[in-house]
């Protein structure tokens, strides 16, 4: 697996050392890097007009490439401005950008080579007011929305009872669908389910890999769905609680779609059934569903060419995101990934986000020390592709000013 991890829930990119051979052509450059400072390695990609080589240990660049490099750091500068000043926080880095500062890690070798970087999500300094973060959002292009309560009270609400594509933050509405029955008595957060090949779907996740028959507990597929977005564990929980019990929370999407239709009916090869689908009725694509489902799932390439079928997803409001998020918030599964949220900030912190070409979702619920229950929701979708990073340090800016509440 490579080791350069960009992660749903933001530009976070970290590379660890990989052991490897120090091409001899690069020793007098990094002899001469020897001394140099974590500030300064930081400060010198932003202030010097190429990028070199010799700044990473071959390790790294066997994980990223320089021109992955370089695309990166523009993006931080289109988006942040002016690079200013770096200083050390603790066991991180805070760099100072004309328009707000951009959280940092870095490893260096002996030599003085970059063998780790990380760079968290940007905090916008000028949209620390509801109404500049709310203009913000609307600006984006395409279709957006964003609501923030406190309490239940609104603070920002920008079309949040406007249905858009959330991707994975659907998996919300099973977990909520498989609290209903455990309390009912119908099913157990330690029963075990086997992997069936029926229910095996594409990533995101790990367990589409897993041989078949592996046992599971029902809280594990759950912290695996929520989590790490497994799209296999979703699958097998859809099947577990039943399509009915879903559908019975979302009157709009019906026939709720497991992942693995969802990129059956994406499939270019799959075109025919596809129009099919988006023309019928009701009882009409339910017959389409029964019809792919004994049909290959594509490569995991499909999405290369940028979005497709944006038609074809989990359509939800902002409000009925905060609705879901807030029924499941204390269960286990949803206290292991908190997103973009600092949980030391928070006394409880619950998160499920959705990404996909052309559509975006972040959705934290959030309790403070003084008992105050908040919840963010924010969905962008856009046929032209999302700026992952634009949507993340908005995000970000966003839990931030929950600060001062």
């Amino acid at each position: 697996m490579r080791l350069l991890i960009v992660l749903i829930l933001g530009l976070v990119c970290w590379l660890s050392p990989v052991t490897m051979p120090m091409a001899i052509h690069r020793t007098t450059h990094v002899a001469m890097a020897a001394e140099i400072s974590p500030e300064t390695a930081l400060s010198r990609l932003f202030t010097t007009p190429e990028v070199r080589a010799s700044w990473f240990a071959d390790s790294f660049l066997s994980q990223i490439s320089l021109a992955q490099i370089e695309q990166i750091l523009q993006g931080i500068a289109a988006t942040m401005g002016t690079y200013q000043t770096v200083e050390a926080v603790d066991d991180q880095y805070l760099l100072a950008f004309e328009k707000g500062t951009v959280s940092a890690r870095i490893a260096l070798n002996s030599a003085g080579q970059i063998t780790g970087l990380l760079f968290e999500p940007p905090q916008i300094a000028a949209l620390e007011d509801f109404d500049s973060l709310e203009n913000a959002y609307a600006e984006l292009p395409g279709e957006k929305s964003i609501l923030i309560l406190k309490d239940g009270a609104e603070l920002v609400s920008l079309n949040a009872e406007r249905p858009l594509a959330v991707g994975s933050a659907f998996k919300l509405l099973v977990l909520q669908a498989l609290q209903q029955q455990i309390e009912a008595g119908n099913h157990r957060w330690d029963e075990i389910l086997r992997l069936q090949d029926a229910h095996r779907s594409l990533p995101s996740g790990r367990l589409q890999a897993w041989p078949t028959g592996t046992p599971l507990t029902v809280q594990s597929l759950a912290t695996m769905m929520i989590s790490e977005s497994d799209n296999t564990a979703t699958d097998h929980l859809l099947a577990l609680v039943g399509r009915n019990a879903v559908e019975a929370l979302t009157e709009r999407n019906r026939p709720f779609l497991s992942t693995q239709e969802f990129f059956l009916l994406k499939d270019p090869q799959n075109r025919i059934l596809l129009n099919r689908y988006r023309q019928g009725t009701e009882r009409e694509r339910r017959g389409v569903l029964k019809a792919i489902a004994e049909l290959p799932l594509p490569g995991v390439n499909i999405f290369n060419g940028g979005p497709l079928a944006l038609d074809v997803e989990w359509f939800l409001t902002g409000r009925e995101l905060c609705d879901a998020i807030a029924t499941v918030a204390e269960l286990p599964p949803m206290q292991v990934n908190p997103g973009l949220a600092n949980p030391d900030n928070w006394q409880r912190v619950a998160f499920k986000g959705g990404s996909k070409p052309g559509v975006e979702n972040f959705t934290t619920d959030l309790l403070d020390a003084e008992g105050h229950h908040y919840c963010i929701a924010t969905t962008w979708n856009n046929p032209e592709g999302i700026d992952e990073l634009k949507f993340s340090s908005l995000y970000r800016t966003a839990l931030s000013s929950l600060k001062n509440q």
